[in-house]
């Protein structure tokens, strides 16, 4: 099957495209080559390639940049993935469309499920509440796949920047009072290809399993590669950003488990396998 993969530049793009090339025959496009926010772009691209499925990994994710450019958040994360739904609709294609845990606001004391009701606290999480929302009215073959606090070898992300700050310091301060599950893109990737083999379609959460803070998750890390970096707890109002975290956004990928099989390893399996790979 030819599946087009929109942001394949970025880190789960890069994922997904690589691990679709055993089975299928994938083509990775970017903002370089395709605004998805162009209708008459998005259109004349998947009329001409007639894609079998497309998964769509574009999106504005500088959650703090969000706040700031409201109409950029919202053209990749909302009108992006609308143009993309009629277009599937129209050429008779599934979709599969990221989105994240930021949908939630974080007041849970136990994993969400995709059962669930979103109530997003920033920009970000309500540009990508709307891409969900839009994608499900418009096109019934859909999965709308929801992860969190992804890192991968492609691109930038937190891992990266803790191993570059314990070069250069020796105590970095981070965020002790956010819970979340690290996923290592690899792991996804390969669930979205299983998912796209089915018909199986609706809401999924995906992200490794089990959880922690974000300063369990720096201690993890530097643990992993032998660094004497100490890491301090901070709280979320010390760190002080523009847009407002979810306190608690773990979740629980239950969709998985009663129709494929939740397969995704534990988080310290995946940073783990990540440490490994880029040494």
């Amino acid at each position: 099957m030819k599946v087009l993969i929109t942001g394949v530049r970025g880190q789960l793009g890069h994922e997904v495209f690589d691990q679709l090339k055993t089975d299928h025959e994938p083509v990775g496009i970017d903002i370089e080559d395709v605004d998805i926010a162009d209708f008459g772009a998005v259109d004349h691209f998947i009329k001409t390639l007639r894609p079998g499925a497309v998964v769509n990994c574009a999106a504005y994710t500088n959650v703090d940049k969000c706040e700031e450019d409201e109409i950029t958040a919202y053209r990749a994360n909302a009108v992006g993935p609308q143009n993309i739904a009629v277009a599937c609709g129209k050429y008779d294609a599934k979709m599969v469309h990221i989105s994240t845990d930021f949908v939630f606001d974080g007041t849970a004391d136990m994993p969400y499920t995709e059962f669930d009701p979103p109530n997003p606290l920033s920009i970000y999480g309500k540009s990508k509440l709307a891409g969900e929302v839009l994608v499900r009215d418009i096109i019934p073959k859909h999965f709308i796949v929801r992860t969190a606090w992804l890192y991968g070898e492609n691109g930038h992300n937190f891992v990266k920047t803790m191993l570059k700050l314990a070069e250069e310091r020796r105590t970095v301060r981070v965020v002790d009072d956010q819970h979340g599950t690290p996923t290592y893109a690899p792991d996804l990737a390969k669930t979205i290809c299983g998912l796209l083999k089915t018909e199986h379609y609706g809401t999924y959460h995906c992200s490794n399993n089990g959880s922690c803070t974000w300063h369990g998750f720096a201690t993890k890390i530097f643990e992993l590669t032998g660094s004497d970096t100490k890491v301090e707890k901070i709280t979320s109002a010390e760190f002080n950003r523009p847009a407002k975290r979810p306190k608690y956004s773990v979740m629980r990928n239950l969709m998985l488990e009663m129709t494929i099989g939740d397969h995704m390893p534990d988080w310290e399996d995946g940073l783990d396998r990540f440490i490994q790979a880029i040494k």
